[in-house]
């Protein structure tokens, strides 16, 4: 995990088969105002070993990993799982706010898109095995990053070399993967809006591929958080911490202070 700053806590919580590094370009700015701690969930390149793959197991590592940096409540910032993860950690209130990045989770009753995209997560993980001995030399190329990161963002030719890499190793090192997969599947996704008493920004690419706009998010923009502070960014992927960080970063400090 990463830890940096001063001022008040900041949680930053990455998407699935992802790691803390997704947060490296927004970190110097939320180091200035924050106290940030960005841990790498269990289960995924460079975490802790996942005994179990519920919800409620990874949620309680994280109130743990919390109390250890001696954090009673913080600001709460995640992507995709993350922001998931964020929302269910301030229904536990401890979150002072959240700012969810294209949270999972949000698709209509019956969508058969959650399912589609679970498949298709698990080939990923596969095909990025065999990719991952090779990470440098095709984040090396501005074309090996754009096709890297075609999922995540609409410009990962610009992104560093060394960030797309560690990317590309993230994901094939998620040790995780398949156990978290088929655990998503039995169980679902559910948010308890009313146990949510915590201000709630929630930010949306128009070009997000693995979390399409809107329809990945009709639950949380009809049932559960209506009334949080929606930011739909045109043109952004599905992780604006890599596409638009100075914006993204702009966005979570403009909330949480």
């Amino acid at each position: 995990m990463h830890r940096g700053g001063a001022g008040t806590p900041l949680l930053c919580l990455h998407g699935f088969m992802d790691t803390w590094r997704t947060w490296s370009l927004v970190l110097p700015a939320l180091e200035r105002r924050h106290d940030v701690l960005a841990p790498t969930l269990p289960g995924h390149f460079g975490g802790p070993p996942l005994a179990e793959t519920t919800e409620d197991a990874v949620l309680d590592w994280l109130e743990i990993t919390m109390d250890d940096a001696g954090f009673e409540t913080a600001h709460i910032v995640g992507n995709s799982l993350g922001g998931y993860l964020a929302l269910q950690l301030a229904a536990r209130g401890r979150a002072r706010s959240v700012v969810a990045l294209a949270p999972a989770g949000g698709w209509a009753e019956g969508d058969d898109a959650p399912r589609a995209l679970l498949a298709g997560q698990a080939e990923l993980h596969a095909q990025l095995q065999a990719a991952a001995l090779h990470a440098d030399a095709i984040a090396a190329t501005p074309e090996g990053r754009r096709r890297a990161t075609a999922l995540l963002t609409e410009h990962g030719e610009d992104l560093p070399p060394d960030l797309v890499a560690d990317t590309i190793r993230g994901v094939a090192g998620c040790t995780a993967a398949d156990r978290l997969i088929g655990s998503a599947l039995r169980a679902g996704w559910h948010v308890d809006a009313e146990a949510i008493t915590c201000p709630v920004r929630i930010v949306w690419g128009t070009a997000d591929r693995l979390l399409p706009w809107p329809s990945a998010a009709v639950r949380y923009r009809t049932a559960w958080l209506p009334h949080a502070d929606w930011v739909v960014l045109d043109g952004v992927g599905h992780c604006p911490q890599l596409d638009v960080p100075l914006e993204t970063a702009e966005l979570i400090t403009g909330y949480t202070g």
